[in-house]
């Protein structure tokens, strides 16, 4: 098997290791506080990351902060809403950052977006209302905290994309978490009370924080070397569709039939400005969006 292949195939995995990470969280929710579950995984997978790369000098520690606030707010709120909404709709919804960053970037950069991620992102949002409105036209609380999330994810990658080229990947990212892990972790001391998480969710937390947090992310560092960060976020852009499976199976979550009109259309939109998205658009979407830890 050739590093091509292998990459490919890898890829795959860690797709279905973030989607299947959503039915799991949810899950360990009816036994951990959100904010909690958060601070412990991330300080499990920082704690092995920092075997594989550890952070040097103060700019890597300052650059690191500002982007570790990024992922503490966006995996906060991813946590918090998949607390209130079905791992299903997390997983989609979730999803929308990778529409929801170039349109970031381009108003940080003053300038129009493509007309192509304007047409995915007009799709996704259609998408998003089959899937999430009810009667009365309003989002469920637990589906606009995901929908923070994607945000918060996109506004992580933009700074990424200035950011991350100036360190090492594995010690910016070791930073990233560890400063997600303490904010988490004070926040839930603050306000959850939260004390030492139960036997049962440990499973969960070791699983998320060494498998996929740091596993999957190696993953994707070693595939975009092999095959370009645009192949690599088009194979990991099928992570909500593991998620609806694993969702279904596991949970016997099913969509409705507007909730599949939905789902097919944000994937839909995903896929648009990941395919036809002009070069300008793709790189800062895709020159840090895999150090995501998902």
């Amino acid at each position: 098997m050739d590093n091509r292949t292998a990459a490919y195939l890898l890829l795959a995995l860690a797709a279905a290791l973030f989607g299947v990470t959503f039915v799991a969280v949810k899950d360990a929710l009816a036994l951990v506080p959100p904010l909690s579950f958060v601070g412990w995984r991330f300080l499990i997978g920082a704690s092995v990351l920092l075997l594989v790369g550890r952070p040097r000098g103060r700019s890597v520690w300052m650059d690191g902060t500002l982007a570790g606030v990024a992922l503490f707010v966006g995996y906060a709120t991813q946590t918090i809403g998949l607390d209130a909404t079905s791992a299903s709709n997390s997983g989609l919804i979730t999803g929308l950052y990778v529409v929801f960053t170039p349109v970031l970037a381009a108003v940080f950069r003053k300038r129009a977006p493509s007309v192509s991620t304007v047409a995915g992102a007009a799709i996704s949002v259609v998408g998003l209302a089959f899937l999430t409105l009810s009667d009365g036209l309003t989002l469920s609380p637990g589906d606009m905290w995901t929908l923070a999330c994607a945000v918060a994810f996109a506004i992580h990658i933009v700074m990424l994309a200035s950011l991350a080229p100036r360190h090492e990947v594995a010690g910016f990212t070791a930073v990233q978490l560890i400063v997600t892990a303490i904010l988490a972790l004070g926040f839930s001391a603050m306000i959850e009370s939260a004390g030492f998480p139960p036997t049962g969710a440990w499973l969960t937390l070791l699983g998320t924080g060494i498998v996929v947090t740091c596993g999957a992310f190696l993953i994707q560092v070693w595939s975009q070397t092999v095959i370009g960060p645009s192949r690599t976020a088009i194979i990991l852009a099928l992570e909500p569709v593991f998620a609806v499976a694993t969702a279904a199976v596991v949970l016997g979550e099913r969509l409705t039939a507007r909730g599949w009109i939905g789902a097919a259309l944000i994937m839909a939109g995903i896929y648009i400005v990941l395919v036809w998205a002009p070069p300008e658009d793709t790189d800062i979407r895709t020159a840090e969006a895999l150090s995501e830890a998902h």
